[in-house]
């Protein structure tokens, strides 16, 4: 393949040129698609047992069912869930080295199937255990400096919510060591030279208005946002950009073989963890956020569109603009429509494991819980309305991702417009795209508005009663099935953002949409609040970290042995 050289040719074609960022994007997938990959024969690679690795690859399919959790977390929860057991449950029998630790972690993902077997070189080992012993290093700073605030007068309740405070930040920093360990093993070039061309793009034409007072956070606010809306971060993994951004020269983009952290420096941010924290908390719970995401989310969409159409052969893609740029804009839309198709396919997939999910965990209660209450209350036993509350989820979570529609013509034709906008010059948006202003409702006027909504909550509950009280639920059948109701609801927002993020031109409000709104959507407002409090309680997943887990690694660990001890006899034989 021959180099499209973006960086000096000039483009001829009926006026139309790509800009610096286009090229830069260009040059950055051609370089990774033709980066050479070294797989000399002689280079040691990490290997495990490919019938033991079955096992656990079948725990880690039946643990990610009972938890929830997008496709591109798996990978990175799995770090953070290995290493908590490794450093917080199995480290108070034991105390292994790092690189021990190191080897475990990435012996356990590839039996997993989170990374692949016999490919990732025996380097990847030091590297890891590099990252862990820093922050070890770190979590024995913090506790040393927790610890010694802690006299021999200190108060019982005191003393006891400072061991909690240092359970938390060492699970913190745990979760930082994923989110660097999962950066290291998984970010692609193409994906790094993205966010920084995405960031110096938006940079330039999102600006704030002369009275709000944010200047300062804008930028780092943006980079968040590029984060969470192109590379899709959640707030662990924005918490540990935050965390490099605080403290510099904290990470070795480089990953030089000798680089550590001094003592000093470890030090340092201990002693100032609290503020650290802190900040990046503020940072997270920026007033900026959801309007920066309302605009970021569309142009991470176009560059996205921009990149899929650009991976499959850069210099061929790039030769077909310069001969037509009309065939380039129908490649444009033929990935727009492939995108739609997969992220129907994806849909599907999703609901499919969100059913197995509530199944597993929601459902099920049903019968632990409804029918010993129902004799508990001397209430009758009413087999429709038990019948309805085990089935409900799944039909309701099918019904909605049933009636769920991909985007149209027009959102495609707005995609090609901003594709235009990104990557085009002389079509770059001329106004700087100002920040509407944070204002607060008036407190007599949000005081009504909550009123409101509040009534028509209850005005939907009180006709969801209704209908279930001619159907003969029992009170404890029908708190359970309006806590179905909520938490299903808030779920399908979760389970079909993969399509709803393709949209980029606006719904026109209407008469029906409007009253879905009023009465539906506090219903889903209150299944949020369960999902982020009572749904938190999961029990399978307890039985599974905590009780299963560990006995079942260990198990996995001695097989592992096993089949090396037996391969050993065998090749002596010969």
């Amino acid at each position: 393949m021959v180099s499209p050289n973006l960086a000096t040719k000039k483009i001829p074609t009926d006026g139309e040129e790509m800009n610096e960022n286009a090229k830069k994007l260009f040059q950055a997938i051609y370089n990774d698609l033709n980066r050479e990959d070294n797989n000399d024969d002689e280079t040691p690679r990490i290997q495990v047992s490919e019938l033991i690795s079955k096992m656990a690859f079948f725990y880690e399919k039946v643990r990610n069912a009972v938890d929830y959790e997008e496709d591109h977390l798996l990978r990175k929860n799995a770090i953070a869930r290995i290493l908590r057991r490794q450093v917080i449950i199995e480290g108070l029998l034991k105390v292994p080295s790092t690189e021990v630790l190191a080897r475990h972690l990435l012996e356990e993902l590839i039996r997993g199937s989170y990374l692949p077997n016999n490919k990732l070189p025996e380097i990847k080992v030091a590297e890891v255990a590099r990252t862990l012993d820093k922050y070890l290093r770190l979590r024995t700073a913090c506790l040393s400096l927790n610890n010694s605030r802690l006299g021999l007068k200190t108060d019982i309740n005191k003393a006891k919510n400072e061991i909690q405070d240092n359970n938390r930040l060492v699970g913190w920093l745990l979760t930082l060591a994923a989110c660097e360990i999962e950066e290291n093993l998984g970010v692609s070039q193409t994906k790094r030279a993205m966010v920084n061309i995405m960031f110096d793009s938006l940079i330039q034409i999102i600006k704030l208005p002369v009275d709000m007072p944010y200047n300062q956070d804008l930028e780092i606010q943006i980079y968040l946002s590029v984060g969470r809306n192109y590379a899709r971060f959640d707030d662990d993994m924005l918490a540990f950009v935050l965390f490099k951004y605080y403290n510099q020269d904290w990470v070795d983009d480089k990953i030089d073989a000798v680089f550590t952290i001094s003592d000093e420096k470890i030090a340092a941010v201990a002693d100032n963890i609290t503020n650290i924290r802190f900040a990046i908390d503020e940072q997270l719970k920026h007033p900026l956020r959801k309007e920066l995401d309302r605009i970021v989310h569309r142009y991470a969409l176009y560059f996205s569109v921009l990149q899929e159409t650009i991976d499959s052969n850069p210099a061929k893609v790039y030769n077909e603009f310069k001969q037509n740029p009309k065939n380039f804009f129908n490649a444009i839309r033929k990935v727009c429509n492939s995108k739609y198709k997969k992220a129907k396919s994806r849909l599907w997939r999703a609901a499919l494991r969100s059913i197995i999910y509530i199944f597993l965990t929601k459902s099920i209660f049903v019968f632990l819980i409804e029918i010993p209450a129902i004799n508990w209350f001397n209430e009758p036993l009413n087999v429709a309305a038990l019948a309805i509350n085990v089935s409900f989820p799944a039909v309701l979570l099918f019904l909605i991702v049933s009636f769920t529609r991909v985007p149209g013509e027009d959102n495609t034709d707005r995609i090609v417009e901003g594709v235009r906008e990104i990557a085009l010059i002389g079509h770059e948006r001329q106004q700087a795209i100002l920040l509407r202003n944070l204002k607060k409702r008036h407190g007599l006027m949000n005081f009504i508005f909550n009123i409101v909504y509040t009534a028509a909550f209850f005005v939907s509950v009180y006709f969801i009663i209704w209908v279930l009280d001619k159907m003969n639920f029992t009170w404890v059948s029908m708190i359970i099935f309006l806590f179905f109701l909520a938490f299903v609801s808030f779920f399908s927002i979760i389970v079909t953002r993969g399509v709803k993020e393709l949209l980029v031109v606006e719904k026109k409000d209407n008469l029906i949409s409007f009253l879905i709104d009023l009465f539906y959507m506090p219903i889903i407002m209150a299944g949020k609040w369960l999902s982020n409090n009572v749904s938190k309680v999961n029990v399978f997943v307890f039985i599974f970290d905590f009780i299963i887990e560990a006995p079942f690694k260990i198990l996995v660990d001695v097989a592992e042995e096993w089949t090396k001890y037996v391969k050993e006899r065998k090749d002596n034989v010969v």
